[in-house]
């Protein structure tokens, strides 16, 4: 358990946090949210004791053990990656000296009746005891799932710390806390670096970790799927939810409409009651009833409606020139690092405004594709460009790789080209860099604030194919959704990589997977595509075996039959999951048409609204979307029924 009371850090005169107090139990799961630079990593780093509070009080059980994931890490080098996670078991390792110096001391004496001798057997059985407590015996097994389970192959744990990248580094830096069990997990943004398959693991281990965990996370999905308390730091105060993310939203809202509501109420008594006093005050009949109403002003307690940073990034692309149909064609390509194959004979071809999304383990190849498509790489095979193609591309170091000594201003500037640079400060307001902001030098940037400048880059001219590697890793939720409207909006082409699902979902049509050196194509969304791994998964482990057994049969499947029942289940795979997509929407939508029902009732209300938007037309055309969707999903499934029958 730990406790935060009164809490408060400043700097240059401006409190992050001010006075803040909660406390974290045992097997709590806490997300920390807030807009970039609220001082989410600050408040893990007060916890982890890795900076000192201005005011306050940070109590933790005597004993406790605390695991910290910082976004930074200094690269290691010299250890195999094994030998590296393994280092973080210090007490097993010094156990494991002090047990070999005990069994070499009993093969060498022979005193066997004396104090000493009964002593160290007995500090031997101790020694041992302890060793087991900690999963001694299994330590080796247990360092190297973790490993595996955050995307290593067995291969790579003799392999040296500095064969890999930083990415792959910070992998080993959580495998070292993840192997140690500690009684409070903090972890500041653990997804980075991390591919879907590892993400997923990653969620099924900290849903069975007995501690404590609070996190830092900009993925939608991975809080929903592990948090069960959000923490919302805004403005130097904290609100506590005690539900994941999702929820935490909506609850917010309500609250907040609540307050509002609340304290109109109180607003219209207050103006009422003073008018009574101001138009009685002087008559002596109502002397009684005016002190009467000026006690209970001075008695209310007035209600606050929670402030909130509105402060939002706005992001249109603009519209893509007209190119050829077919964008990108790749076939046969080739690429190898040295000894390393890491692409062989991948064959690919993207048509124009069509958006896809690049899946896989790290490692695979997707970046080194995407640095293909952008030229930016030699390789073997035949890479082309269509008609009219122009890119733009958004690399994954992109944010870390800005010049450090030129200002925010001078980084657009130097790249822009024509009438645009009349338009800088305009595009750098709409990314949240205003007034002196503009003069900033990007070393002094959060990584958020450089991820968003990165993207400004982007807007500087037309093109009609983007081609992002992870572009979200560095942005807060708000600035993840704008870009993703702003993307949906987008008339071109584009591949993306990235690892967070609920970004992708609702934006691409197709997955291609890298995996084993090639590409897979998959149609349908990134849900679409994990549901079928997961399937295929099964289908390989348990259903094949049991297939066998009910049905024996001495006939084998030719070639012709076996591609037939393949491309059916692939059918009737798609079709499910376009029926149980389509449910989710239509959920949606009737949600919003009866808050719409709901709104409408209200006349106060509704006259407010109508000052905003035509929320009538608002209604029809929700209710036309939901009639579309129906008839879609009547579709799917009598598709699904259909297929499944066959």
């Amino acid at each position: 358990m730990i406790s935060l009371n009164q809490v408060s850090v400043q700097f240059n005169g401006k409190f992050l946090f001010n006075n803040i107090s909660f406390l974290a139990n045992p097997k709590d799961r806490i997300g920390l949210v807030g807009k970039n630079g609220a001082g989410k990593s600050t408040l893990l780093k007060v916890i982890a004791g890795q900076l000192e509070a201005e005011s306050g009080v940070i109590s933790k059980p005597s004993g406790a053990t605390i695991g910290y994931l910082s976004q930074d890490i200094k690269p290691k080098a010299g250890k195999t990656i094994f030998d590296e996670t393994y280092s973080a078991l210090e007490e097993l390792q010094e156990l494991d000296v002090k047990l070999k110096d005990y069994t070499k001391q009993l093969e060498t004496r022979t005193d066997y009746e004396t104090d000493s001798y009964m002593e160290l057997i007995q500090d031997m059985h101790v020694a041992n005891e302890r060793f087991s407590l900690l999963g001694g015996d299994t330590a080796d097994a247990e360092v190297e799932k973790v490993l595996m389970g955050l995307g290593f192959m067995r291969k790579d744990l003799t392999r040296k710390m500095e064969e890999f990248s930083g990415g792959w580094q910070m992998r080993v830096e959580l495998a070292k806390i993840l192997v140690q069990r500690p009684d409070v997990l903090l972890l500041d943004e653990p997804t980075n670096h991390l591919d879907i398959l590892s993400i997923e693991w990653l969620e099924e281990f900290l849903k069975i970790h007995t501690g404590t965990v609070i996190l830092v996370s900009h993925d939608r999905a991975f809080l929903d799927n592990i948090t069960n308390r959000t923490i919302d730091i805004t403005l130097g105060r904290i609100n506590d939810y005690k539900v994941p993310y999702s929820k935490y939203v909506s609850q917010r809202a309500e609250r907040i409409a609540l307050q509002m509501a609340s304290y109109e109420n109180q607003q219209k008594y207050i103006a009422d009651t003073e008018r009574f006093i101001d138009r009685f005050r002087s008559k002596a009949s109502k002397a009684t009833q005016v002190q009467s109403r000026i006690k209970a002003l001075d008695k209310i307690e007035r209600i606050q409606v929670e402030e909130q940073d509105n402060s939002v990034m706005r992001l249109r692309f603009p519209p893509a020139p007209r190119a050829g149909k077919v964008v990108v064609l790749a076939e046969s390509v080739s690429k190898s690092y040295g000894d390393l194959e890491v692409l062989k004979n991948v064959d690919l071809m993207l048509d124009r405004g069509e958006k896809v999304a690049f899946l896989g383990k790290n490692g695979e190849g997707k970046t080194t594709f995407s640095k293909i498509v952008v030229g930016e790489l030699d390789y073997t095979g035949k890479m082309e460009l269509g008609h009219n193609v122009s890119m733009g591309y958004y690399a994954q170091d992109q944010a870390e790789s800005l010049d450090s000594n030129k200002t925010v201003f001078e980084t657009l500037d130097d790249v822009a080209r024509g009438d645009v640079r009349k338009r800088l400060r305009d595009i750098l307001g709409s990314f949240l860099f205003g007034g002196d902001d503009v003069d900033k030098k990007v070393s002094v940037l959060s990584g958020g604030e450089r991820g968003r400048l990165a993207l400004a880059k982007l807007l500087l001219e037309p093109v009609n194919l983007l081609i992002l590697d992870e572009p979200t890793n560095h942005l807060d939720m708000h600035s993840k959704d704008v870009l993703k409207q702003a993307l949906k909006n987008y008339d071109g082409a584009m591949i993306i990589v990235s690892h967070d699902r609920d970004f992708l979902s609702g934006l691409t049509e197709k997955v291609y997977e890298f995996k084993d050196k090639n590409v897979k194509e998959h149609i349908g969304d990134v849900y679409e595509f994990l549901d079928k791994v997961k399937a295929n998964s099964i289908q390989e482990f348990s259903q094949k075996p049991k297939a066998v057994e009910e049905k024996p049969t001495s006939h084998k499947e030719s070639k012709e039959e076996q591609k037939a029942r393949k491309s059916l289940e692939k059918e009737i795979r798609i079709a499910k999951n376009q029926s149980e997509r389509l449910e989710k929407e239509i959920s949606t939508i009737e949600k919003e048409i009866a808050d719409l029902d709901e709104l409408m009732l209200d006349a106060e209300a509704y006259k407010e609204a109508l000052e905003e938007r035509d929320v009538f037309k608002e209604y029809q055309q929700k209710q036309q979307l939901l009639d579309g969707k129906m008839a879609e999903w009547e579709e799917a499934v009598n598709k699904h029924e259909t297929l499944s029958s066959q």
